[in-house]
């Protein structure tokens, strides 16, 4: 794997983004428990290094990555926002971003070959049941130097704190061999290590109620170290250069290039 990019140049940025925010430069890479304001100008900076001209975001809801001037992003998700309001009722009191493209995120099968300078997909590979096959159709849908920019939860300083980590091969298995196999168990998983359920009769029945609801829960879950296993583990079968892979607190961003030939 080759892991090259503006590294410098986005330094530069990050300490400037918080010497104009009143912060701390050696504060712009998070540890775990910084702050969300620090985090996202983290985020910030990146996008202001490496986006350009359009491209889509998927799954913005009430946290659209804030982009530079010189990029222009729509938004994509599973359902209109008047949906997506009773999927998640947590929500209610955030403003949602508008669905400009309604599609499954995993395939965008609206939206052309080749056509998007950026496909921005924050805290969404992790919902996803077929990652490698999310991927490909990322890269299917980005012009030859485009870029996909990931932000992936460490599952360490999150709720699926007591979720092991999901391995490079059972991600490929439910590639080769589809994710129905093991969807069940992602559910039960769930229920029973993040919502605490108890007692079979407890677990099946909040797993029958959000199958039933179509929940998107985190089907898969990683650490850093285990991320960047994947990555390279993926690029066997998609061909994409590794411009950046950054821990920022409670998450890693990657930036993701498609080759220009």
């Amino acid at each position: 794997m080759r892991i090259h990019g503006a590294v410098g140049r986005l330094q530069h940025r990050v300490a400037a983004l918080f010497r104009r925010h009143g912060g701390d430069p050696a504060a712009a890479v998070l540890e775990p428990g910084g702050s969300p304001g620090s985090l996202h100008r983290t985020r910030e900076s990146i996008a202001a290094t490496y986006l350009r001209g359009d491209g889509v975001e998927i799954g913005a809801l009430h946290q659209p990555l804030r982009v530079p001037k010189v990029a222009r992003v729509k938004y994509v998700d599973r359902m209109a926002v008047s949906d997506l309001r009773r999927q998640y009722p947590e929500l209610a009191a955030s403003p949602l971003v508008h669905t400009d493209i309604i599609d499954d995120g995993e395939r965008l099968a609206t939206v052309a070959d080749g056509t998007q300078d950026f496909v921005i997909a924050n805290h969404f590979i992790e919902h996803c049941q077929n990652p490698v096959l999310t991927l490909q159709n990322l890269f299917r849908v980005l012009k030859a130097g485009g870029v996909v920019y990931l932000a992936v939860p460490d599952k360490r300083f999150t709720f699926d704190v007591d979720r092991p980590c999901t391995t490079a091969e059972h991600v490929m298995r439910d590639y080769t061999e589809g994710p129905e196999r093991s969807r069940l168990e992602h559910f039960e998983e769930w229920s029973r290590l993040v919502n605490k359920r108890v007692g079979e009769a407890e677990v099946g029945e909040e797993v029958r109620r959000l199958i039933e609801m179509d929940y998107s829960i985190h089907f898969h879950v990683w650490g850093a170290a285990e991320l960047l296993e994947l990555t390279v583990t993926i690029q066997r079968l998609i061909r994409f250069e590794v411009e950046l892979f950054l821990r920022n607190g409670m998450e890693s961003i990657l930036i993701l290039r498609k080759p220009l030939g």
